[in-house]
């Protein structure tokens, strides 16, 4: 992908974040992608932040940015109007009058690898990631097919250019195995070898690729195309489903022990500040090493993290009876539980695409200029001690 005019297009911004971040990988109940803007703009300046509110927008307008690149929807609920007059309206109406696109990643952005949990895991230090709870892979198939000796080179080549054969830093990956292959042309078959109404037994090589599904029509085509056969056999087989890479929250470990007050300290450092702070629930000597992590609201996930055998969880909006409820599950007192704000839990996020997103955009000879926004749009504005005392 490049740009004769050196300047990138909403279009082709649009593209590189969707390699990125795949709609597809969005939540059903997710809105993601082009809020507002014209796919045939040019893109010099794209402001990242965590919310679509006022303030952001405020920054964007101010900055000249052509695109606003936010991970939480603005209209993540249908709508029949945006008129000025409503919230959500005013945001579309000044985007608009500032020739400012708005774009989402949500969903797919969390479970993308990497992805949101990934840069919050990566800010505490945490190594050897994994999901928390995985998605499935990609649907894979087996194709398989019997190629005469002198062609063999010729097909699997073909295969690959397909879309065959990749199996995770591996090309052209196939199996083969020597047999015979045995048949009988009739009377309107033009075959390569053999003879018409005959019995023919000719030397081949048995060849097995997998491949992604959505690439079986170009596979299946490529090789017809290139097997020298006039009827080719092969069978195409839907392989089980694995845990793939991708998936919400991660699991990873700390270069070494240390207490939970330790770490809960470490969270507060490495995160931006907000009124909410971190609270901790559990031992504060108890010691932590596997450390399990959701950016954004993660009390759903608490039976997988149990499982995940991990010492604490650190999210977002865990709820009383939830917490309650998980403590008094936990025989030995883990998982410890460590609740942050919403926003500062994803904005860490913003850094990594910031790097990838500029960096793609700079080898296609289509630079443009980024900024990570740090105005604070967690909701809670600030906290006052309470002044009354509670028997423990």
């Amino acid at each position: 992908m490049t740009s004769e005019s050196g300047t990138a297009t909403l279009a082709q911004v649009v593209h590189v974040l969707e390699q990125m971040y795949d709609p597809a990988w969005a939540r059903e109940w997710d809105a993601v992608g082009l809020v507002c803007g014209d796919p045939s703009a040019p893109v010099r300046r794209v402001l990242l932040a965590v919310d679509p509110v006022d303030v952001v927008v405020d920054e964007a307008v101010a900055w000249h940015a052509d695109l606003l690149l936010t991970h939480h929807p603005l209209l993540l609920r249908p709508v029949h109007g945006v008129p000025a007059t409503s919230s959500k309206g005013r945001v579309i109406h000044r985007l608009v009058r500032a020739g400012c696109a708005l774009y989402t990643a949500h969903t797919n952005a969390d479970v993308a690898a990497p992805g949101v949990s990934d840069a919050l895991a990566r800010v505490l230090g945490l190594t050897d990631l994994e999901p928390l709870d995985a998605d499935p892979a990609d649907p894979v198939d087996k194709i398989v097919t019997f190629v005469p000796e002198g062609a063999f080179d010729k097909v699997v080549d073909a295969l690959a250019a397909a879309g065959a054969g990749d199996i995770g830093e591996y090309a052209r990956c196939a199996f083969t195995s020597p047999g015979t292959g045995t048949f009988t042309p009739g009377a309107g078959a033009r075959p390569t070898v053999g003879e018409i109404g005959r019995r023919n037994d000719v030397p081949e090589q048995r060849v097995e690729m997998v491949l992604p599904r959505a690439r079986r029509g170009a596979v299946m085509a490529a090789l017809k195309a290139a097997h020298p056969y006039e009827e080719p056999a092969y069978d195409v087989y839907e392989l089980a489903a694995w845990s793939g890479p991708r998936g919400i929250g991660r699991v990873g470990r700390l270069a070494g022990p240390t207490t939970l007050r330790e770490f809960s300290m470490l969270v507060a450092e490495a995160l931006p500040g907000s009124a909410q702070g971190v609270r901790i629930a559990g031992d504060p000597m108890g010691e932590v090493s596997r450390v399990a992590v959701c950016a954004g609201a993660g009390d759903g996930l608490l039976d997988a993290v149990r499982t995940s055998g991990a010492d604490v969880f650190v999210t977002a909006d865990l709820r009383h009876h939830v917490a309650s409820e998980a403590r008094e599950a936990a025989g030995d007192g883990r998982p410890y539980l460590v609740d942050v704000a919403h926003w500062t839990s994803e904005w860490p996020w913003l850094a990594g695409v910031a790097n990838r997103f500029e960096g793609v955009l700079e080898a296609a000879g289509m630079p443009v200029e980024v900024h990570v926004s740090v105005k604070c749009t967690d909701p809670w504005t600030f906290r006052v001690p309470s002044p009354g005392g509670v028997v423990r």
